[in-house]
């Protein structure tokens, strides 16, 4: 069952995909009408969830289901990638492309190659404090409060050189 996503309660599960370049309006209308459908068919173990989406600075896909209604199992998950999968190949679009790490820079998503962070660190084009994104998070709060966060608090800070740290 399909509800707003601001209407799913902090504790809501959440599957934050990125795709590996930014989706045009037409693109973005096709996404959400698609995902829409698929969140008001979502199940698992034939019991409705309650679930939503987001689309996020045009390059993100959050997926969220109220667990304390009914719990996502691994079936129901699996119908979820297979959505953004047939979205992918409809539209040429990767969503699930761990190679490339999305940073926001001057309000704009920049994607860099994960082999070119340490170059990228050392020449100054990032820093410690550049944002990136925690794709990682597991629950809605946890997505409102700690997806954007700096480099030097994420995973990324083994790529910063040790005088960027901060102490």
């Amino acid at each position: 069952m399909y509800i707003p996503f601001y209407q799913l309660p902090p504790d809501s599960r959440v599957w934050i995909n990125q795709a590996d370049r930014s989706f045009s309006d037409a693109e973005e209308k096709i996404i959400s009408n698609s995902l829409e459908l698929f969140c008001t068919q979502w199940s698992a173990h034939g019991n409705p969830l309650e679930t939503s989406f987001a689309i996020k600075h045009n390059q993100f896909i959050v997926l969220s289901v109220n667990e304390n209604a009914a719990g996502a199992s691994g079936c129901s998950i699996d119908g979820s990638v297979r959505v953004l999968k047939e979205l992918g190949q409809q539209l040429s679009i990767d969503f699930f492309d761990r190679t490339k790490i999305a940073f926001l820079s001057e309000g704009e998503i920049k994607l860099y190659s994960i082999q070119d962070l340490s170059m990228l660190f050392k020449s100054g084009t990032l820093s410690g404090s550049s944002i990136t994104f925690n794709n990682l998070v597991a629950d809605k709060i946890g997505f409102e409060k700690s997806w954007k966060i700096s480099a030097e608090k994420s995973w990324l800070a083994k790529y910063l050189p040790k005088s960027a740290l901060s102490v």
